[in-house]
C-alpha cells in the first residue's frame, strides 16, 4: 500500500496530465480582431478555404455571424468612408449578398490577420503577396473577398458594432470547430 507522501508526490503529475488532456475551447491570447468574408467570398465559395486558412494560421474563431446587411447597417459600419467617391459602390456591393463576420483571437491578431489577407487591391496582391487570401480569392480593390480591422481600436469598434447590433437577421454562434 502506498504511503500518503508517495500519493502526494504524484499529485502534481496527475494535475498536469489532466490540464493537458482538456481541450482549450476558446483560449484568449489578449488581442482580437474582426474578420469579414465579403459577398464575393461567400458567393464565390471561398468560405471554407478562408476559414481553414484562418485556423491553420493559429487564430481562434471566437464568434461568427452570417448577415445579409441592409443599407443602413452597411452605411453605419463604413461611415468613415462616407465622403469618399467609392462609398455608394461599396454599399451596393456589401449589401449584394450575405457576409460572414468573425471575431478572431491570437497574439498580434490585427497585424497577423492583415498580413494574411494581403493588400487591399487584390490585383496588386496577386503580384506582391501571391499567397495572401486576397491574391488567391479576390479580383480587385472592391471585390477582395475579406475585410480586416486596421488597428486594435478599429477592431474593438467593429466587433462591438456587429456583435451588439444583430438585428439584421443574423445568427450568432460560438465557434467550436470548422
Amino acid at each position: 500500500m502506498a504511503s500518503s507522501s508517495s500519493r502526494l508526490s504524484i499529485l502534481p503529475l496527475l494535475i498536469l496530465i489532466f490540464h493537458l488532456s482538456v481541450p482549450l475551447r476558446s483560449c484568449c491570447f489578449g488581442e482580437r480582431t474582426l474578420a469579414m468574408i465579403k459577398p464575393d467570398g461567400i458567393v464565390g465559395n471561398h468560405t471554407h478555404f478562408i476559414k481553414t486558412t484562418i485556423l491553420a494560421s493559429s487564430f481562434t474563431i471566437l464568434q461568427e455571424i452570417t448577415l445579409q446587411l441592409d443599407r443602413h447597417t452597411a452605411q453605419g459600419f463604413y461611415a468613415e468612408h462616407s465622403s469618399r467617391t467609392f462609398f455608394p459602390d461599396l454599399i451596393d456591393f456589401i449589401t449584394s449578398a450575405p457576409v460572414l463576420i468573425m471575431v478572431l483571437d491570437k497574439v498580434s491578431a490585427v497585424s497577423d490577420w492583415r498580413a494574411l489577407i494581403g493588400p487591399t487591391d487584390a490585383s496588386k496582391a496577386k503580384l506582391t503577396h501571391p499567397h495572401s487570401i486576397r491574391a488567391m480569392c479576390g479580383v480587385n480593390v472592391q471585390r477582395n473577398c475579406v475585410h480586416g480591422s486596421d488597428s486594435t481600436k478599429s477592431a474593438a469598434r467593429e466587433i462591438s458594432f456587429f456583435f451588439n447590433h444583430t438585428d439584421s437577421g443574423g445568427n450568432v454562434s460560438e465557434h467550436d470547430e470548422l
